[in-house]
């Protein structure tokens, strides 16, 4: 039995949500499943992940494959470097502490950078929306103020006395 780490869709129209499963190969792709790992939310910026890792390297050393997006999705979280480390300590490369520690260094780092560009993403969207407004004041401020002369006044128009008409005698 072929085992697959994918995604399985939820929520409304034009409205996704996925649950991260790992599901029999064979099966629908919102059918039965195995285990649910974690959720994915696409329409969050940055895109909402929630995945339990433990399970997920546990599936993956069993021989579980990831679909493209899970397999993007487990590298971003870090499991698939984690899986990298634990197949060093299994060789004897170095030991289960020293993998941990590159793994903790290299989230630290992660966490930072992705912190870093969620607050450049915030200050491109602000400037995104101040721009026009910025635009249309210095469109304002730069057309030239035409100075009109002053307004010559009229003499008053001297009334002349009405006709006056003849009376039907």
């Amino acid at each position: 039995m072929s085992v697959r780490i994918r995604l399985q869709r939820h929520g409304a129209k034009k409205r996704p949500f996925y649950f991260i499963v790992v599901a029999n190969a064979t099966s629908r792709r919102d059918g039965k499943f195995i285990e649910k790992l974690g959720t994915y939310n696409p329409l969050t910026t940055p895109a909402t992940i929630n995945i339990n890792g433990q399970r997920a390297l546990h599936w993956l050393s069993r021989g579980a494959e990831p679909t493209h997006t899970v397999n993007r999705i487990l590298s971003f979280k870090g499991v698939l470097y984690l899986k990298h480390l634990m197949r060093g300590v299994k060789l004897g490369l170095f030991s289960e502490t020293t993998a941990l520690e590159k793994f903790e260094a290299w989230n630290a780092t992660h966490e930072k950078l992705v912190a870093e560009r969620e607050i450049a993403h915030k200050k491109q969207k602000a400037a995104n929306v101040i721009q026009p407004v910025i635009k249309k004041v210095e469109a304002v401020a730069e057309t030239p103020v035409v100075e009109e002369a002053p307004a010559v006044e009229e003499a008053p128009v001297a009334e002349t006395p009405a006709e006056e008409t003849p009376s039907a005698e």
